[in-house]
């Protein structure tokens, strides 16, 4: 890519998707041009994604989550046949990333036929709390080949959670899981509310195979800068917080 240039990111939204503008923040401090794209406009034919390097799916809660966990945003896709070859295209190139947050990683994970290397990818239930989840939680980067967590391992820092239904139901062999929740200790999150969902060993997170698509249930896009944290230790120096450094992969993997 010549040097300078700013690659462009499609911001995914469906109705009552809610977390696009933090998410396009993020990646434009990042050096991309991130561009608003609605469904509508994928399943109309006045938009494609053929023009675009990397597809965000934000947060919210699509159609209401009365469909439940990114169901019918989902649907859009896998049952319209413009959409559908898109997003099948899309998935299959060499040269593209795609990247699903609490609704979008919903969504995502009921693409896993589209995505190559993404067959094991769980499915994300209602919390065992019954309840929607609010808050900061304490997570940690595993090691895996996603691209947004390059040279990342180990790292622990508070993330955001917002969702109802983010307890994956079961992890298999292969799943790929790249975040998990953690306790006091550093150790996987068995119990709430240090694991907010009752996801088993914390999962928060999964990549493919080749690690171009993640999906993540908490929410990186709303503490990629230090301000929006009340407290940070003095080492994390900066005006970035931690989690902008998937961000910063991302544009650093299409150099």
């Amino acid at each position: 890519m010549p040097r300078g240039a700013k690659p462009r990111v499609a911001i995914l939204r469906e109705q009552g998707v809610n977390g696009q503008r933090e998410m396009a923040a993020a990646f434009r401090r990042a050096g991309f041009s991130a561009v608003d794209v609605h469904m509508s406009e994928l399943l109309n034919g006045s938009a494609t994604l053929e023009s675009f390097q990397g597809a965000v799916a934000c947060g919210g809660f699509s159609y209401g989550d009365v469909l439940g966990a990114g169901s019918g945003w989902a649907r859009s896709i896998l049952y319209n046949a413009r959409t559908f070859d898109q997003f099948s295209a899309f998935f299959a190139r060499s040269d593209s990333f795609a990247l699903g947050v609490c609704n979008g990683c919903q969504m995502l994970s009921q693409l896993k036929d589209l995505i190559p290397g993404a067959a094991a990818w769980p499915r994300f239930l209602r919390n065992r709390s019954e309840q929607f989840e609010a808050r900061l939680v304490m997570a940690e980067v595993l090691d895996s080949k996603s691209l947004f967590f390059d040279g990342l391992t180990g790292m622990m820092a508070p993330l955001v959670v917002s969702h109802g239904e983010g307890r994956v139901d079961a992890l298999a062999d292969g799943s790929r899981l790249c975040l998990r929740y953690v306790d006091y200790r550093g150790e996987a999150a068995s119990r709430y509310p240090e694991n907010p969902n009752g996801s088993p060993d914390g999962s928060a997170g999964f990549t493919t195979d080749d690690g171009r698509v993640t999906i993540l249930m908490p929410h990186p896009e709303r503490v990629y800068l230090r301000k929006q944290y009340s407290w940070l230790p003095a080492s994390a120096a900066g005006a970035e917080g931690p989690w902008f450094e998937m961000f910063r992969n991302a544009r650093l993997w299409l150099a």
